[in-house]
């Protein structure tokens, strides 16, 4: 892996966290991925910089620093992805990663400071109301990820009056921060939705105004859901008002959220990191393999390439483990992708899923059956993926998953993952019903791992494997079964904004800022 600091950047010469390092607001706000001055004169071409420097933020365009936020952190701790490099020895899989491995979401000069400084451009650039107001929408997909990772993060006062070392914000403070700011967005763009913008400036939505006001809704019923057992009266307010609203959230998937910018010059970061490193940085996780050969799920074949094992087609590498040597964890299914798939930010199966769950386990008033909205996402999910099939998925009654069976013999794991079907069952208890919705959210949000690592830890579903005993490298603080609840903050933080961490990790963390430190969203009593 290359290193993922790039320091000849004059935007973080000083540092790169968040809220540490750049005393005047000014030249943080200055963008050196985008234009200079006489180009910004020409608004098309300077939209379209600021507007694609944003949209590379969410899930980082850049290679190394999507290595280690998707594939290291996001993919193992959802079951997805698993290490591939013999040569990593400290991990977060393993449970002992060194600080570069746990700060990327808030040290990486290619997220934070890279949405800032375009953002910035954005508000210079334009007055225009629909076009800051997707800013507005960008900013939360962002920073959610940022938050759902460490829990409290400076949100609310960052920038203000020329500051970023600023105070924390709790986890939430920040939640509702940002659902006050999509609702703002929502107004704007509800108002404009006919009022499309510059199709060459907008790398997402071609300037569709009314698909950005989808996403705003949709993201909002995101976050109401991730709230939901902390804050069950904010979450069902937003979530009913989504539902309510007269564009609402995704429904179909020409509405998903695609950052869709990749070709030969500049590829798909996951590509690289599957493709052409090493033979491939990441395989494709047991965990993940194992639901879905369980459930004879025709997407296999879109989602893992066949293994390399005389007598099994689809196999996928358990992670938390001592690695074995590099030529047999290349033999595991790797994951198919090419060079120029887009990101996927946000997909119509997840509305589906969340409305299902939002209704099933709730009681909200989702404007339709938890039934219809379960099925809904699972049919979603196979258009998506250009797969047949669902109506005979889903009414198979009596396939679970499988066993995971490990062909070098090593890392067996006999405990049974689940023994939920695929058929929805009206007269199941809730909590099976939620079992049921979340594993197939999960298995309709491959490789959206930090979205999934969330939800795991809010609902304790889908169960994954645990890490070895051997591989469970924390000295007891993580428990294997449990898992990481979130990353500990960066280093640098600690020296550049200290006073303002140490009092949030203090009043907001209960003092232990761990990996085992549980979050404000994280607090589901039936998730022990």
């Amino acid at each position: 892996m290359k290193k993922i600091f790039v320091k000849g950047l004059a935007l973080v010469s000083a540092a790169i966290v968040m809220a540490s390092c750049t005393k005047n607001f000014e030249q943080y706000n200055s963008n050196p991925y985008g234009v200079d001055g006489d180009q910004m004169l020409r608004d098309g071409y300077a939209l379209r910089a600021a507007m694609t420097g944003m949209a590379s933020a969410v899930i980082s365009t850049d290679v190394n620093t999507t290595q280690f936020t998707e594939c290291l952190l996001g993919g193992p701790m959802a079951g997805y992805l698993s290490d591939s490099n013999q040569g990593f020895r400290n991990t977060i899989s393993n449970y002992n990663p060194t600080d570069n491995w746990t700060n990327v979401l808030l040290s990486s000069d290619r997220i934070i400071p890279t949405f800032f400084a375009n953002y910035g451009d954005i508000a210079r650039l334009t007055s225009n109301e629909v076009i800051l107001s997707i800013a507005d929408v960008i900013k939360v997909a962002v920073l959610h990820r940022v938050a759902d990772t460490y829990g409290p993060i400076p949100y609310t006062q960052i920038g203000q009056g020329g500051k970023i070392q600023v105070p924390y914000d709790s986890q939430e403070t920040a939640y509702k921060a940002m659902l006050a700011d999509l609702d703002k967005a929502i107004e704007v763009l509800t108002a404009n939705r006919s009022n499309n913008i510059n199709a060459s400036a907008d790398v997402v939505y071609h300037g569709d105004v009314q698909k950005w006001l989808k996403f705003a809704n949709s993201l909002k019923l995101r976050l109401a859901m991730r709230m939901v057992y902390a804050d069950p009266a904010t979450a069902r307010k937003a979530a009913e008002e989504v539902a309510a609203h007269s564009v609402g959230a995704f429904t179909s998937n020409e509405d998903n959220a695609l950052y869709d910018n990749f070709n030969a010059n500049a590829k798909n970061p996951f590509y690289v990191v599957q493709v052409e490193y090493n033979g491939g940085d990441s395989m494709a996780a047991a965990d993940i393999i194992a639901y879905m050969n369980g459930y004879n799920d025709p997407r296999r074949a879109a989602y893992f390439g066949k293994s390399q094992f005389d007598g099994y087609d689809y196999v996928g590498l358990r992670h938390g483990i001592v690695m074995p040597a590099n030529d047999v964890m290349h033999k595991f299914s790797p994951i198919n992708i090419a060079m120029d798939s887009p990101f996927v930010w946000m997909n119509a199966a997840e509305v589906a899923f969340l409305k299902a769950e939002a209704v099933a386990v709730f009681g909200f008033n989702m404007g339709g059956s938890a039934k219809d909205f379960y099925e809904q996402g699972v049919r979603l999910s196979f258009e998506q993926w250009g797969v047949s099939g669902a109506d005979a998925y889903l009414t198979d009654a009596t396939s679970k998953p499988a066993a995971y069976v490990d062909p070098t013999g090593s890392n067996n794991y006999n405990g049974a993952l689940s023994n939920t079907t695929i058929a929805w069952e009206e007269n199941a208890t809730v909590d099976a019903k939620q079992e049921r919705i979340m594993i197939q959210k999960w298995i309709a949000n491959w490789l959206l791992g930090n979205e999934s690592w969330a939800d795991i830890r809010r609902t304790g579903y889908p169960h994954i494997i645990p890490a070895t005993a051997e591989g469970n490298k924390s000295n007891g603080l993580v428990d294997s079964e449990f898992g990481a609840r979130r990353m500990k903050y960066p280093s640098d933080e600690y020296i550049n904004n200290g006073a303002n961490l140490r009092t949030a990790v203090s009043t907001m963390l209960g003092g232990a800022d761990e990996m085992s430190t549980r979050t404000w969203f994280d607090c589901n009593p039936k998730v022990k």
